[in-house]
């Protein structure tokens, strides 16, 4: 069971890293971009918050697999077997990215204007802008929302079990099966997930509170 939280939780750090890579993209692409990909990207945030997570991680695991083998097989190269855990953190970091997206998005637009106006008035290029300006600002706005989506990631690794993957619910089931001690095994697991929810809250508070240092609290 340890071993399948220290899968559950890399899976989770890397969906988390990936989701918000994806997410500053998109948030940057639906309030800088053109109107194709702004449509491109209201479309897949819509069909993410949508759909239900589990047929999500369905579709994009098997869809996903199938597509790439076809195309490894029509350019006449072998097809690839995927890892479990990289296909995890693929998988749920495309949902955690429409996600993101939105949280980061209206985070920047929360950025007073005029911060950003003063940046353009001393000659700052739009990227330096975004990476001293922007970014930084926007981070007090954001952190309580992403620190919600690494919740969420943590707890969506546990639907990863329906592809067979030894995460942490996995693998309480393959001992709770073995033994029949169904409420011994599931209750250490829900124990086992409380106590990293409880350690993320406590880090995401002291990261909100450092973040969010100089600014007026009402």
């Amino acid at each position: 069971m340890l071993v399948g939280l220290a899968r559950s939780l890399t899976i989770a750090l890397g969906a988390f890293g990936l989701g918000l890579v994806i997410g500053v993209a998109g948030a940057l692409g639906k309030l800088s971009g053109g109107a194709v990909m702004r449509q491109a990207l209201d479309l897949y945030t819509t069909i993410v918050r949508s759909v239900p997570e589990l047929v999500l991680i369905l579709i994009v695991y098997f869809a996903g697999a199938d597509l790439i083998n076809g195309i490894l097989t029509a350019l006449g190269q072998a097809k690839i077997d995927f890892n479990g855990a990289i296909a995890g953190i693929v998988v749920l970091g495309v949902v955690q990215g429409a996600y993101s997206t939105e949280v980061i998005r209206g985070a920047i637009l929360s950025v007073p204007r005029g911060q950003i106006e003063a940046a353009q008035a001393y000659g700052m290029s739009s990227w330096l802008t975004l990476r001293r300006i922007t970014l930084p600002a926007m981070l007090p706005f954001a952190l309580p929302g992403l620190s919600n989506l690494w919740l969420i990631a943590m707890k969506d690794t546990a639907l990863l079990a329906v592809l067979g993957f030894g995460e942490l619910t996995q693998a309480t089931r393959q001992a709770a099966g073995t033994t029949k001690a169904y409420f011994t095994f599931f209750f250490a697991a829900g124990c086992m997930y409380l106590l990293a929810t409880m350690i993320s809250n406590l880090l995401s508070r002291r990261l909100e509170a450092r973040a969010s240092r100089g600014m007026a609290h009402v």
